[in-house]
């Protein structure tokens, strides 16, 4: 892993572009060939507004998100970001986009999931381009929105990684010795914690209703709108299960650290809500967020002992899918919306979280303005972003 990393810094620095300021030139559809962007123009974004859709706002991750676009890629590339306020349901996200188009608004960017589907319909009617920074559409949404012409892609963990990313987690613990666990399930029903919890259901070395095939237990989870704990059987009992975003009660928090578990694994937020109260308890936790300060308190000084995350300027490839898309340059993959997987780095103690924070924090992020405009411009293709995000 640290060789990989290593790697990737290095290729982080080689994208440092001639700077042209050519705003809207370019072709709308983009080429498939990977040709390289030698001689490339870049687009400015000096007056491009850019509306963020946000479901969570008070997160480690949404925050971290959201101190690298407004902080970073707002003052190196003139844009103005506005953040909705916390969205509760599709009509909220709707409402939002609305808004965003009425005040002349060119694209939008989602952190937010009740209704991905109506989302994109709603900036196809407003001729807004749109793309997914958190989470990704299941495969049949994105077949039928693929050719959308204002979808303009998405960018971050597929489903299956998102489940892989759990069974890791899962099969962190169980290698540890564990024999009983809480697991708090935030957000459920939304897909990408559904496949977390799946993950970590197999990982414990558990069957969910007689199955430990992942498309079988996600259908299941999705039908119950929850996890069941008369479902599962296996290696490791799961003694108590929580879900819900930010409405969990004390009670039922200290109901389940009642149930003495070796270990609380989250799939998203335990971060952001039970950390002083596990730390207090004394019983190692995990979750799946960001690499944030705070996050590195927790697992330097606390008891979170497990951190699967993304950097916060992985969502910098999105920004440059959109002020390309704005520019006039839209990328396609054989005439689709970009859609290209990312996957999560672990941390299980300081120094390995150091290893990835204090390497995208401040004004040196992994995604920063060089490497970013190796993939803004009149002549970048999908190959170029695809080989700049795998890199990562």
């Amino acid at each position: 892993m640290k060789e990989r990393f290593k790697k990737l810094l290095s290729l982080a620095l080689v994208g440092i572009m001639a700077v042209g300021i050519m705003a809207g030139c370019g072709s709308k559809e983009g080429g498939n060939s990977s040709s390289g962007n030698a001689g490339n123009d870049s687009f400015s974004g000096e007056g491009v507004k850019i509306g963020v859709l946000v479901a969570d706002v008070s997160g480690e991750e949404a925050q971290g998100f959201r101190s690298y676009y407004e902080n970073y890629i707002a003052k190196q590339y003139g844009v103005t970001f506005s953040y909705t306020d916390a969205l509760a349901s599709a009509e909220d996200e709707k409402t939002a986009i609305e808004k965003f188009a009425s005040q002349g608004y060119q694209a939008i960017i989602s952190l937010s999931s009740s209704d991905r589907a109506m989302q994109i319909e709603t900036c196809e009617e407003y001729k807004i381009y749109y793309a997914i920074a958190s989470g990704v559409l299941d495969d049949e949404q994105y077949e039928t929105y693929k050719g959308y012409e204002y979808f303009a892609g998405q960018i971050g963990p597929s489903n299956e990684t998102e489940f892989e990313a759990g069974k890791a987690m899962g099969e962190y613990y169980k290698n540890q010795g564990v024999s009983s666990v809480a697991i708090y399930g935030a957000f459920i029903p939304n897909p990408m914690h559904v496949y977390r919890a799946a993950g970590v259901i197999v990982g414990l070395g558990d069957s969910y209703g007689g199955s430990d095939d992942m498309n079988a237990i996600i259908g299941q989870i999705f039908q119950d709108q929850g996890v069941k704990l008369d479902k599962i059987s296996g290696d490791v009992e799961i003694a108590a299960y929580l879900q819900g975003y930010g409405d969990t009660t004390t009670d039922e928090l200290n109901a389940a650290i009642q149930k003495n578990p070796d270990a609380f694994l989250s799939v998203g937020m335990a971060t952001t809500f039970f950390t002083q109260s596990l730390n207090e308890a004394g019983i190692a936790f995990s979750d799946i967020d960001s690499f944030t300060e705070a996050n590195g308190t927790a697992i330097k000084d606390g008891k979170l002992t497990y951190l699967a995350g993304k950097y916060s300027s992985s969502i910098g490839p999105v920004f440059a899918l959109i002020l390309n898309a704005v520019n006039g340059n839209v990328i396609r993959d054989n005439g689709n919306a970009v859609s290209i997987s990312q996957g999560y780095l672990v941390a299980t103690d300081g120094s390995s979280f150091d290893e990835y924070y204090v390497s995208d924090n401040g004004d040196a992020p992994i995604f920063d303005k060089a490497a970013l405009d190796s993939i803004i411009g009149s002549n970048v293709t999908f190959e170029d972003v695809k080989n700049l995000v795998e890199s990562k």
